[in-house]
C-alpha cells in the first residue's frame, strides 16, 4: 500500500516529467526533404515567424528583415493581407520563393544581386496579384451588363 508521502512525491516526479516533454516539444524543428521548416512554438531569440501564402512557417533572422527583398515583400504583404491576417506576418509567396530568398540572404549578396532577385522573384508576384484584381474586376463588370 502506498501512503500518502509518496503518492504526492509520485505526484511530483510526474509533474517534473510532464514539464520536461512539454518544453521538449517546443523546441523541435523538422527536417522535410532537406529544407528545414519551423515547427517551435517560439521564435528563437533574434528571429521572428514569417509565414508563406501555402500556409510553411520560416524562422527568419532579424538581420534579414533589412534587406531591400524582405522589405519588399513586408511592403507587399502588408498591401496584400493587411495588418491584421491572424496576428501573423504573411508573405505573399510560396515556400519554394521564401526557401531561395532565405538561401540567397545566408550568403550576403550584394545590392545587385539583391535588386535582381526582386525582379525575378518579388516583381512577378505583384503582377499576378495584380492580374488576379484585374480579371476579378473585369468579371464583376461583365456580370453587370
Amino acid at each position: 500500500m502506498i501512503n500518502s508521502k509518496m503518492l504526492v512525491q509520485l505526484a511530483k516526479k510526474w509533474q517534473h516529467m510532464a514539464a520536461l516533454g512539454r518544453r521538449r516539444l517546443t523546441m523541435t524543428t523538422t527536417i522535410k526533404d532537406g529544407n528545414l521548416y519551423c515547427t517551435s512554438a517560439i521564435a528563437n531569440k533574434g528571429h521572428c515567424i514569417v509565414y508563406t501564402a501555402d500556409g510553411k512557417r520560416f524562422e527568419v533572422p532579424l538581420a534579414y528583415l533589412s534587406t531591400n527583398v524582405f522589405v519588399e515583400l513586408l511592403r507587399m504583404s502588408e498591401d496584400e493581407f493587411g495588418f491584421t491576417s491572424e496576428d501573423r506576418i504573411t508573405v505573399p509567396c510560396d515556400a519554394e520563393v521564401m526557401e531561395y530568398v532565405m538561401c540567397l540572404l545566408r550568403r550576403k549578396p550584394s545590392e545587385e544581386v539583391e535588386r535582381a532577385v526582386l525582379n525575378s522573384v518579388v516583381m512577378p508576384c505583384n503582377c499576378m496579384s495584380t492580374m488576379t484584381m484585374v480579371s476579378k474586376g473585369l468579371n464583376q463588370s461583365l456580370s453587370i451588363f
